[in-house]
């Protein structure tokens, strides 16, 4: 092996490393973020033998981070002639992307809470109800109702931007500057 093409799988890999770490940002696990980046660099869409290799793990595993992304829409299943086995590639579009997991994140989160908060506002308001409760503890039911509702304006909140999101209405307030649309332009390469 060249000099030259170790500097180059040096830098491949320090770049797939850099994607992980940035999906992690979302909640992606590292592995997810680590395929994500191998396809992505392979610029073909790959098997799961070839994605079996390129990471060392085992079929079985890759399947399942495999299909963990296509849940996430990251991946798509693609035919090509001659290929017999199924043949896995990104969403093309990184802003898509950006969407689909911005998107994925949070409605996790909405949906763990949507039916948490009226639950627990139904308790409260049962304990308010009690002819027992004293003055304290009623201030302090108040006082948690009051949370509680500043809490759900929140998810609601995040269920909008997310739906901003989503519709690509975004895109009207903050524009995609496409400063590089040839394909091999040199690209300035920043210090850490």
């Amino acid at each position: 092996m060249t000099i030259h093409r170790e500097n180059i799988n040096e830098i491949r890999t320090q770049f797939i490393d850099r994607i992980s770490d940035f999906m992690s940002t979302f909640g992606v696990s590292a592995t997810v973020g680590r395929i994500l980046g191998i396809i992505y660099l392979n610029r073909e869409p790959m098997t799961l033998d070839e994605l079996s290799a390129e990471t060392g793990m085992s079929k079985t595993r890759m399947s399942q981070v495999v299909r963990e992304m296509l849940d996430m829409d990251m991946l798509v299943r693609v035919f090509k002639k001659g290929v017999r086995k199924d043949l896995y590639q990104l969403e093309k579009d990184h802003y898509e992307t950006f969407i689909t997991l911005f998107n994925s994140s949070w409605q996790k989160a909405i949906m763990r809470n949507r039916s948490f908060e009226p639950r627990l506002k139904n308790r409260l308001k049962q304990i308010k109800e009690s002819p027992e409760l004293s003055i304290e503890e009623e201030k302090q039911v108040d006082d948690l109702l009051e949370e509680l509702q500043e809490w759900m304006d929140y998810h609601d909140w995040i269920r909008r931007v997310a739906e901003f999101f989503e519709s690509g209405e975004i895109f009207n307030h903050v524009p995609i500057n496409r400063t590089n649309e040839t394909k091999h332009q040199d690209i300035p390469l920043l210090d850490d």
